[in-house]
């Protein structure tokens, strides 16, 4: 059992499925498979319980689960540590990012930077894309974490140098606990239940699902509506309606069948969320450090 096996498992269990563990290791599907059969083989017992649409652990592959993320989190954590003891890694570090990819990337991450460090300065700012873009433009932050810029909001920084982070997708979800709800559905149902509305939508997200309402001629009316990630999870939860929201947000609350996924087969999205960082301030080390914890944080969270 090795870090790369561990990283594998986790990532297959995050993203629920072989193929998009593939594609956010950058690695082939029977690449993968074969890393999971491995570590079976070692352990001597089955990890995954592999279904048509979705792998789940099995009771051993949970424990596992549980340990490795811990392991993985460890790691992390000392390589943080020993890199931000460099005296090049010092300064002020101004992040501005949305807040449901700020709690599950950004947040967690903090930590480990303030402690091993007491000459570095951090500012986290939430906001939504605009208002993160606009500080962009006005020299208030040094990084920022964002769905891609040009093809979400349609530009570009040229004086920015952007990092692939990983690959989102928008779920719609409800209450693991509703037996009523399908597996999957066309979006003309959409409105057959009760909508919980995330009002803080990716942009290329909105344009795409307002034009198929309009062409559908739906007539959309939230129950609940708010910017706020983590009230949505919790309204969905205890089953007052359905609604879309980012993947990154809800992987957990999906494995652990607190919330179930339903397929909507003629609405799919996917975008990169990037990591941005301005070309010309001086303190390179610090924003490959934090992009490698963004990396190992990206794989190993949820």
């Amino acid at each position: 059992m090795n870090l790369q096996q561990l990283t594998t498992f986790c990532t297959v269990l995050n993203e629920g499925s072989m193929t998009a563990a593939a594609e956010k290791l950058f690695l082939t599907q029977p690449a993968v498979s074969q890393q999971i059969r491995n570590l079976e083989e070692e352990m001597g017992v089955d990890l995954l319980v592999r279904g048509v649409r979705q792998v789940k652990p099995t009771l051993q592959g949970q424990i596992l689960f549980d340990y490795a993320k811990r392991i993985l989190h460890l790691t992390q954590q000392a390589q943080v540590a020993i890199q931000t003891m460099s005296q090049e890694v010092q300064g002020h570090l101004r992040i501005g990012t949305l807040n449901s990819i700020g709690l599950y990337l950004v947040s967690p991450i903090i930590g480990m930077f303030l402690k091993h460090n007491s000459k570095l300065h951090i500012k986290l700012v939430y906001g939504t894309g605009e208002k993160v873009i606009s500080d962009m433009r006005n020299n208030l932050v040094d990084v920022v974490v964002l769905p891609d810029l040009k093809s979400e909001y349609g530009i570009e920084f040229p004086d920015f140098e952007k990092r692939f982070l990983f690959r989102d997708e928008i779920w719609l979800v409800g209450s693991g606990r509703d037996t009523s709800l399908p597996t999957s559905v066309d979006m003309k149902f959409y409105t057959s239940k009760p909508i919980i509305s995330f009002s803080d939508r990716y942009p290329g997200f909105r344009t795409a699902f307002d034009r198929k309402i309009q062409e559908l001629k739906l007539e959309v009316d939230p129950v609940f509506e708010t910017d706020n990630v983590g009230t949505l999870k919790r309204v969905i939860e205890s089953g007052l309606g359905w609604g879309f929201l980012p993947a990154h947000a809800i992987r957990k609350q999906v494995r652990t069948g607190r919330m179930l996924q339903i397929q909507v087969e003629d609405l799919k999205y996917m975008t990169n969320v990037n990591l941005y960082f301005r070309r010309d301030n001086k303190n390179n080390e610090l924003h490959e450090t934090f992009y490698k914890a963004l990396q190992q944080q990206s794989l190993g969270g949820g």
